[in-house]
């Protein structure tokens, strides 16, 4: 009877293993391969109705010593998709300091975005 515990909890042990290696290969390296196998733009463009912004990555790298997670992915997702941040959101993203307020809010390590709109957004 002993045996078969043993034989029951190397099984299980095998069974973890694998299911951990298996999650692991399908869902962390594919992941890391493409945020660690791309340099990151230099600027990224984002349209907007109150003026285009132009967001300077490698400045915003040059400020944070390099440290990609000060932003990704607590603020931002690691990726090249769209941003998504719509008029109306300023507010309510500075008041929970979440997406480009997580920095740019009253007392933050950098400028407010409030009152401040034509730092970010070029007209024409």
């Amino acid at each position: 009877m002993g045996q078969g515990i043993s034989r029951t909890m190397k099984a299980a042990t095998i069974v973890t293993a694998a299911l951990i290696a298996t999650l692991f290969v399908v869902l962390v390296i594919p992941e890391w391969l493409t945020v660690q196998g791309a340099d990151p733009p230099k600027t990224m463009a984002f349209e907007s109705k109150m003026g285009n912004v132009t967001f300077d990555h490698e400045k915003h790298q040059v400020r944070v010593k390099g440290d990609c997670t000060a932003c990704h992915e607590k603020l931002f997702p690691q990726s090249r998709a769209p941003l998504n941040y719509k008029a109306g959101m300023h507010k309510p993203a500075e008041t929970k300091k979440v997406s480009c307020a997580g920095c740019h809010h009253a007392g933050g390590p950098s400028f407010e975005s409030k009152g401040n709109c034509s730092t970010c957004h070029q007209k024409g």
